[in-house]
């Protein structure tokens, strides 16, 4: 889920909310499971069962709610509230938050457009290919390479020069880490500003042939509806999995990856079946014992139910099955606080909003 954005930070304040998510672990909250599970690394694989048998010091709270707020540890958030530097302010752009000169003037020349500048800069530089910079108080882009810059993700100023393409291949041409080349990877494939800007296949196809692997990118972009990154990683040689097959309504490949599938992969091609409206797909899963009201697994939408992700894209079908198989129709998301009623009202999908607000919880067929 999203990253909340560190406004007027009050450290006692911080401190509450530190115990207030212990107290909701003691109280079996499933909503603050979900938080711990995505922002405490030692239950990112935990069942809500787990995670409420473990033992949750405030020191874990407290990391949880540093890690919420994008920063790797309490230690750092605290220093980030009492020693703020200029870096921290989150609203400039990124390129206008590095403090590393010869880094800082790489992501300029990226953006000029300027190869032969950069080419230079390379040259006098020979280290930076390989050098990353460091943001706090983010969702991702946490430790970017010089090579993450090409892919405009987080957007930064909404447009990529016409020969991006040719930029990419001199810094990979330079030496980039396998890391920071498929971590480009996923971001061209997820990121709106390349394939608007006509260029994500063409990135594509330049970073797979350089190595980077196409299997970290796949899934990631279809969570983000990029159904042509999808697509163009396939063709690069991404195999398909569960959750793929799921997002694609390919349901004989489901079943036959159904019977070796891990509870993860079952996890989150649910999320998909449910966010693009395959309703035997959904059916599908469920059968296998998906809970339907689990929350969505991280980088999916994680502060959401499937059922919010079929409300807000109007699957009505979806909503019926989900409904009819014990969806609770008043769970409230861990973002905003609304139920998929209230989303449907929010996208517009006026049929969903009136038969989830109409239909209750029936008993399960």
């Amino acid at each position: 889920m999203p990253v909340r954005a560190l406004s007027n930070p009050n450290l006692e304040h911080l401190k509450y909310q530190a115990k207030d998510l212990q107290k909701g672990h003691n109280a079996r909250d499933a909503a603050v499971a979900q938080r711990i599970r995505e922002f405490h690394p030692s239950f990112s694989k935990a069942s809500d069962a787990e995670i409420f048998a473990a033992s949750f010091r405030l020191s874990d709270a407290q990391l949880a709610i540093a890690r919420e707020y994008g920063f790797a540890s309490w230690a750092r958030l605290k220093r980030r509230v009492e020693k703020p530097r200029p870096s921290d302010e989150v609203s400039l752009p990124h390129q206008e938050r590095i403090e590393d000169a010869v880094f800082r003037r790489g992501v300029e020349l990226i953006d000029l457009g300027d190869v032969e500048g950069l080419r230079a800069h390379l040259k006098n530089h020979p280290k930076l290919s390989r050098q990353r910079v460091e943001f706090e108080g983010e969702n991702y882009f946490r430790n970017p390479a010089l090579l993450e810059f090409v892919a405009e993700n987080p957007i930064r100023r909404g447009k990529l020069p016409s020969n991006i393409v040719e930029i990419t291949e001199l810094i990979l041409e330079a030496g980039v880490d396998q890391s920071a080349m498929d971590e480009t990877l996923m971001l061209v494939a997820t990121g709106r500003v390349p394939r608007e800007c006509g260029v994500q296949i063409p990135m594509i196809r330049l970073l797979c042939d350089h190595g980077a692997d196409p299997n970290r990118a796949v899934e990631p972009a279809a969570v983000q509806f990029e159904r042509l990154a999808v697509g163009a990683l396939l063709v690069q040689g991404a195999r398909i999995t569960l959750p793929l097959a799921a997002s694609l309504g390919e349901y004989e490949q489901m079943k036959s990856l159904l019977p070796d599938s891990k509870p993860e992969d079952r996890h989150l091609a649910l999320a998909l079946a449910a966010q693009y409206g395959y309703a035997y797909a959904v059916e599908i899963l469920l059968d296998t014992g998906a809970d339907p009201n689990r929350f969505n697994p991280p980088a999916a939408h994680s502060h959401s139910t499937p059922l919010h992700q079929a409300a807000l894209n109007g699957h009505l079908d979806v909503v019926k099955v989900l409904v009819s198989r014990g969806a609770k129709t008043d769970m409230k998301d861990i973002l905003f606080g609304g139920t998929p009623a209230g989303w449907a009202n929010h996208a517009g999908r006026k049929h969903v909003e009136e038969y989830l607000r109409s239909s209750g919880n029936p008993p399960n067929h």
